[in-house]
Parts: C-alpha cells; sequence; structure tokens
C-alpha cells in the first residue's frame, strides 16, 4: 500500500502516535488535534457523527428513494404532490454512549505501525469526539482480561479526554490471563440503562461465546463494532523457523513456515473473520475493522460518511 511520510521521512503521517512511557501525554495531546483536525467536518450540519440518525421527533419530507423505510412513508403529502414522500426524523439528542475496550493480551501485539492496543485508544478517542456535545454522555467499560474498569458516563470534553486517558494508563495483563470478552459485555448489559449507543471494540481473536450477550446488548442499543486487526492475525511470512506464542495462555511453539502452513494459517484466519463478520451482522452490529498497517481515520471517515448515506436513504 501507499504510503505518506512525514517531515521527518519516519513514520507515515496517518500513524497514530505513541501511547506509551514518557511520550504518552504528548502522544494524547497529538490524537486529540488530529481526531479533531479529521473528523470535524464530520460533524458539521446535522449533528450526526456516530450518532444513531432515527429519531422519535418529525422532521421534513422528501422524496421517496428505493431503499427508504415505507413504514415512514408522509401519505399526507404523497397525496398532495401525487408522488411518493417520507417523512425524516430528528436524530435523538442526549445520547448515552458506552464503550466496551478489550485491552486483553492479544492485543499487546503488533507488527506494523503500532500495537492493536494503540488502534483501542484511538477508536475511543473518535467515538468520544464523534458523539460529544449537546448534552451527550459517554462511559467504558475497560477490560484486560484480569480485571475490568467502570467509567461512569458523564458528558463534557474534560471527562472524555480522561476517559481515553483511563484507557491508555489501563495496566497490560499477566502472561497466561485469558481475556473475556463475552464476561465485559454482560457487565455492560447490567443494570440496564436508557436505550443509546454501545461500541465494542476488540479483536474477536478466539471463540465466539461473545455474540449472546452481544445481541443482548443490541436488542436494546444501537450497536457499533469495531474488529483491531494486525496483518499477522491473517497471513504468516514465508520466514523460514518462527516462534509463535499465545499471549493469553503464555503457550509456545516453533514451527517451520512452509509454504503448506502458511497456506493453512491465511485459510483458517480468513474462516474466523468470516465467522466473526457472520457473527456481528446476526447480532445487528455496524462492523468497522481498523487495521495496524492502514490509514485509521480514513477508515472511520468511510465508515461514519457511509452511515449517514444509509440513515438519508442515499446511495452507498
Amino acid at each position: 500500500m501507499n504510503t505518506v511520510k512525514d517531515d521527518k521521512g519516519g513514520r507515515p503521517s496517518w500513524a497514530p502516535p505513541v501511547l506509551r512511557g514518557e511520550r504518552l501525554e504528548a502522544g494524547l495531546r497529538t490524537l486529540e488535534l488530529d481526531v479533531r483536525r479529521r473528523l470535524d467536518g464530520l460533524l458539521q450540519g446535522n449533528h450526526l457523527g456516530l450518532v444513531p440518525g432515527p429519531g422519535s421527533e418529525p422532521g421534513e419530507a422528501r422524496t421517496y428513494q428505493p431503499g427508504d423505510d415505507v413504514r415512514r412513508m408522509d401519505w399526507a403529502v404523497t397525496a398532495r404532490t401525487t408522488t411518493p414522500h417520507i417523512r425524516e426524523t430528528v436524530a435523538d439528542r442526549e445520547l448515552e454512549t458506552w464503550v466496551a475496550a478489550d485491552l486483553s493480551a492479544s492485543l499487546d501485539f503488533g507488527t506494523a505501525l503500532c500495537e492493536k492496543r494503540d488502534l483501542v485508544i484511538c477508536a475511543v478517542a473518535a467515538v468520544a469526539h464523534l458523539t460529544g456535545g449537546g448534552g451527550n454522555r459517554i462511559g467504558a467499560l475497560i477490560a484486560n482480561g484480569e480485571e475490568s474498569t467502570r467509567i461512569p458516563a458523564r458528558g463534557g470534553l474534560p471527562h472524555a479526554r480522561g476517559l481515553v486517558r483511563k484507557v491508555a494508563l489501563t495496566p497490560r495483563a499477566p502472561e497466561g490471563v485469558r481475556g473475556d470478552l463475552a464476561a465485559a459485555l454482560e457487565q455492560l448489559s447490567r443494570p440496564p440503562r436508557r436505550r443509546g449507543l454501545a461500541v465494542v471494540i476488540s479483536d474477536f481473536l478466539g471463540g465466539t461465546e461473545w455474540q449472546r450477550p452481544l445481541r443482548a446488548l443490541s436488542a436494546r442499543h444501537s450497536l457499533i463494532a469495531i474488529e483491531i486487526v494486525d496483518p499477522r492475525d491473517i497471513d504468516l511470512p514465508d520466514v523460514g523457523t518462527v516462534v509463535l506464542a499465545d499471549p493469553e495462555t503464555g503457550r509456545q511453539r516453533e514451527v517451520h513456515a512452509s509454504a503448506l502452513l502458511r497456506k493453512e494459517f491465511g485459510a483458517a484466519a480468513h474462516a474466523h473473520r468470516l465467522e466473526v463478520a457472520k457473527e456481528l451482522r446476526r447480532a445487528g452490529a455496524a462492523h468497522l475493522v481498523l487495521r495496524t498497517d492502514s490509514d485509521w481515520i480514513a477508515d472511520m471517515v468511510r465508515f461514519v460518511v457511509a452511515r449517514k448515506r444509509g440513515w438519508s436513504g442515499g446511495v452507498t
């Protein structure tokens, strides 16, 4: 893929900032500036961003377009104009957003421009920005497999900044500790909350035991699933003998990356991702993939624009 180098000829200009050690605070400031600079345009006009579009307050009527929900037909306007019209609805305000941030050991890994956990932090920052303002609130459940931390939903920029910093400061799980996304989603569902937006951020590696609690979450909330992917999650390089390690169990195995093994690994990884995508669709989740070797903000922009087109009846 093509990359754009920064002024120093090092990391591409779109790469996430370094979000650890002594560079954490500077990285968080850079991240906030990047998010605001590149995502602010999405918030102009309709105040939609990631906010669920359909609400309960009637809006303006517009001409029916193929794919529109016929249940929103405005028969009075249709009769007057003899042209089919639908009635838009105004987006609900004072949205409450909850983020489930998976920081289990499998996300402490990255072979491209960052670790997967860095993209989790970036995604949380983007969600906080895209759902902020207008009295909206955001909270989070952060789980690393060893412990879970709940941050109450509140509004305001200081709270959003503190939430992103808390995610960034979450300690790494000890080696051998397995993550449990299903348990985290069940915690997120309790106690029942007013209808809002739920965002689940994970690499979704391992089993799909999370599907049942995810469906339960989707039954009450608009749902977005953000899948974090590293190139080595889906493809083994031709490097000869390599030691493969499972960070969630501590098990290691030395293997020879033969052509046959690489082919079987790729097929298994592809099948797993198809299974994840199928389960997310069954749960009614909008699915966004962020990769450690791709411009994550550009991917986020395309995702949000597609959602806004879907709400307005446009063609994606």
